[in-house]
């Protein structure tokens, strides 16, 4: 083959090459959907815990969605001119109902883990948690290390049950208990369970709305947890857009506005 042939060969090779990377791109961006699917659905479909406040519950009295989340995500639907539909899940298995497409997004102060890394498409965080323990307040139970033999409740599916597990203190623990936070904070009230690991931000909601004073919130933390939203993996453009309208909320005083409302001060993420 002369000189020549071979340059026309790799200048042919090489436009081939071009022409299959842009035909990959080309079908990427055409099967990532997502957001047109909301935009002309008109329906973004929330998955949340309905027994976590603050960041989402059902109100016993009215039957409707509310929740510093709730808030935000009316709000984000408000702006991309789409209704907003909270529907209550199991979170043990919140992965399944997001890859089954049952729902559009997880949203309800979930902690960012590696799986969830894997797993989901996230949004940047836009709050932090920790993880600590609460007791009953006339318990002498004053620090992790006093919870060996103790029975312990987490909330199934969580980041505090894996937490949990790998403190040094779990193989010493008589039982752990997997439930919603709400039921696990009753059974702490009623002796059936001895402590409970938990975010806390729902700890001091919680504790701060009882009308007796029955529980401890232990002052160690456990680990510090960025807060994000999820979404199927892949689906990019949903996640970019809600971004932006979260962006542009912490930008004019709305995302501000909101936490003041449920935790009496901003503690969003700058």
């Amino acid at each position: 083959m002369t000189g020549s042939k071979k340059k026309v060969l790799l200048i042919c090779l090489f436009i081939f090459g071009v022409l299959l990377l842009c035909t990959g791109c080309a079908r990427r961006q055409k099967a990532d959907e997502s957001l047109d699917k909301i935009l002309e659905s008109k329906r973004f479909v929330m998955g949340f815990d309905a027994k976590f406040p603050p960041w989402g519950y059902i109100n016993e009295e009215t039957g409707e969605a509310e929740g510093f989340d709730i808030d935000l995500a009316r709000e984000v639907c408000r702006r991309m001119g789409v209704e907003l539909v909270p529907q209550p899940i199991n979170w043990r298995t919140k992965e399944e109902e997001l890859s089954h497409s049952k729902v559009d997004c997880i949203w309800n102060g979930m902690s960012v883990d590696d799986k969830r890394v894997e797993r989901m498409t996230l949004t940047a965080p836009y709050m932090k948690n920790d993880l600590v323990f609460v007791v009953r307040n006339d318990s002498d139970i004053r620090s992790m290390e006093q919870m060996k033999g103790l029975k312990v409740g987490v909330q199934g599916g969580a980041t505090s049950q894996t937490e949990l597990e790998r403190l040094e203190i779990f193989g010493s623990i008589i039982e752990f208990v997997e439930d919603d936070n709400i039921t696990i904070m009753s059974k702490i009230a009623t002796g059936e369970l001895d402590a409970a690991l938990t975010d806390s931000v729902f700890a001091y909601y919680y504790v701060s709305n009882q009308k007796e004073n029955n529980f401890l919130i232990l002052p160690q933390k456990i680990k510090e947890e960025d807060l994000a939203i999820g979404f199927r993996r892949g689906d990019y453009a949903l996640r970019d857009r809600v971004q932006q309208i979260l962006d542009e909320m912490r930008a004019d005083g709305t995302m501000a506005r909101y936490s003041t409302k449920w935790f009496g001060t901003d503690i969003t993420i700058k």
